[in-house]
């Protein structure tokens, strides 16, 4: 079991073209961990504005009656992914994992299978 700043760099450096990772509460909106980002972009914003994105996204599925769990939320902008996760079990409800990829050096299948892999592992 992996604490979350263990968990976060293993994520940057276990995971190809990463540059970015946080833990996010989207109850609150808040970052538990972050680990990477610039002065050009702030992680703790970015991580903050995708629990909006969650929230809508859990929202519409419970709108539209769907009994499923989201595994993944997927963004492509024109030089970077940012891949959501949301973690599930042991106390993982409300939380998940964000990842920001370079999309030139990123391989999108290694980095979910990663993350996923990270996840089993992070000790909430």
């Amino acid at each position: 079991m992996a604490n979350t700043e263990t968990a976060l760099k293993d994520a940057l450096t276990s995971i190809e073209g990463a540059a970015a990772a946080a833990l996010v509460d989207y109850t609150s909106g808040m970052a538990l961990g972050t680990v990477g980002g610039s002065k050009d972009f702030d992680l703790e914003v970015a991580a903050a504005g995708n629990t909006d994105v969650v929230r809508a996204k859990l929202r519409t599925m419970e709108h539209l009656g769907l009994q499923d769990e989201i595994e993944d939320i997927l963004i492509t902008l024109g030089t970077q992914y940012h891949l959501i996760r949301l973690l599930k079990g042991r106390g993982g409800n409300g939380l998940f994992l964000y990842l920001v990829l370079d999309s030139s050096r990123a391989n999108l299948a290694m980095a979910r299978h990663q993350l996923k892999k990270i996840e089993a592992e992070l000790e909430v």
